[in-house]
């Protein structure tokens, strides 16, 4: 699933080829939205909020403002393209909005959860959502208390939860706990140090803003990006011990057993490799 940095950099995509510009056009492939038409809208801004991208226009004749919203979930994407290009992403059986201006067409691949709504409404749509670890008004103390609400939580599965702070996903929350030395497995209560996980955590995600490849280890080679995450069966690079994978709630976790040691040998659960 895309990280809150691929998704803030989706929405960067998005404002450099449409904010300021009018639509000349507009396809909505899902059948309740597949009336509407935003032809002559002028786009103002392109904004992430934590895994939700909102595209946020205007009306050419009055002050009426919408937000399209969508999400990429594990296999969305946007995609952008110069009038006439040819569009290569993925399938078309797989667009599901088309935005064109002048000078530019946005594709959008496999999207989920697309509305539009009144600009107005759109914590009807993110209100939800814990702060946003990218957001300019991103607030460190309120995320780690909102984890300390439920101690018996797994921290793992605690991080991933975008009501307590939004824009952790798998990579990420494997990379922050093994950082801090935390087995997943760990009981939120029993983390010694919430706010201390809750700030690298945001500076994770940030170091990577502006580019693809997400990188923890400092590194910009791909096989060698990461701690754990990816990397079952193989060396850690601190220890030597073999990264291990488990299934953990929803979601596949990677640690390492000597960084991260838990109760015993390792959680006594199934799916452990």
């Amino acid at each position: 699933m895309p990280e809150g940095d691929t998704v803030w950099n989706t929405a960067r995509v998005l404002e450099r080829a449409l904010a300021g510009r009018p639509l000349t056009g507009s396809d909505f492939r899902v059948p309740r939205l597949a009336a509407t038409d935003l032809t002559g809208w002028a786009v103002l801004e392109s904004a992430s909020r934590g895994k939700h991208l909102l595209l946020r226009l205007r009306h050419p004749d009055s002050d009426r403002r919408l937000t399209l919203h969508s999400h990429l979930r594990m296999d969305g994407t946007w995609r952008t393209y110069a009038p006439g290009q040819r569009w290569t992403a993925r399938p078309a059986h797989l667009i599901r909005v088309v935005l064109r201006t002048t000078d530019a067409v946005a594709v959008g691949y496999h999207l989920h959860d697309i509305a539009v709504v009144p600009t107005g409404q759109e914590s009807s749509l993110v209100g939800h959502l814990g702060p946003d670890l990218l957001g300019a008004d991103w607030d460190a103390a309120e995320a780690a208390r909102r984890l300390a609400a439920a101690p018996a939580v797994e921290i793992a599965d605690a991080l991933l939860d975008q009501r307590n702070l939004a824009g952790i996903g798998n990579l990420y929350k494997a990379e922050a706990l093994f950082l801090r030395g935390l087995w997943p497995w760990t009981p939120v209560g029993e983390v010694p140090d919430l706010p201390a996980l809750v700030g690298l955590a945001q500076r994770l995600l940030a170091s990577n803003r502006g580019r693809w490849l997400q990188t923890t280890t400092g590194s910009l080679r791909r096989d060698e990006a990461n701690y754990v995450y990816g990397r079952a069966g193989r060396p850690c690079h601190r220890c030597g011990t073999l990264v291990r994978r488990a299934d953990q709630g929803e979601r596949i976790t990677f640690w390492c057993p000597t960084c991260q040691p838990g109760p015993g040998t390792g959680p006594s659960r199934s799916g452990i490799r």
